[in-house]
């Protein structure tokens, strides 16, 4: 599911010459609050609901540089979900559709007055169902992964 196109803006930058990894953690994180709008958590969303989204873990792999002006689209898919949280992969392509880097996250579902989490109120569950999802058999191939080192070879 495309969710957003932005570019690499000049403070995006670092003394490389390319995007600052931190400023790819930046670029996810607008598309997670673009998916928000889309699931009905934009600022009245939110206000309605008394209710939000938070991060509670991501994975950010780095696939390729991007540099100064380039576009960036960021794209989502649903892996899994229940009745408050939901696991998301996200990637960033260029132009050329040549994956730059891949964010998998976590989000957890918050009532805002109680700072706790809660099952998503039933105006989001809808447009969460609603969602375009991949079945376990059929995720993303960077889906799942985990850090550490190979094993040492003997």
């Amino acid at each position: 599911m495309a969710l957003l196109e932005t570019r690499v803006a000049p403070e995006w930058v670092d003394y490389n010459g390319h995007m600052n990894d931190a400023e790819y953690a930046r670029a996810f994180s607008l598309a997670v609050e673009e998916l928000m709008h889309r699931l009905g958590l934009d600022e009245n969303g939110r206000r309605h609901h008394g209710y939000t989204l938070y991060t509670l873990e991501t994975h950010l792999c780095y696939r390729r540089e991007a540099h100064e002006g380039q576009i960036l689209h960021l794209e989502a898919t649903l892996l899994e979900r229940d009745a408050k949280r939901l696991h998301v992969f996200f990637e960033m392509r260029d132009n050329e559709g040549n994956l730059l880097a891949t964010s998998e996250q976590m989000l957890m579902g918050i009532d805002s007055q109680a700072g706790r989490p809660a099952p998503f109120p039933s105006e989001v569950n809808e447009a969460v169902a609603a969602l375009p999802r991949a079945e376990p058999d059929a995720w993303p191939e960077l889906a799942g992964r985990r850090i550490g080192l190979p094993p040492a070879k003997r």
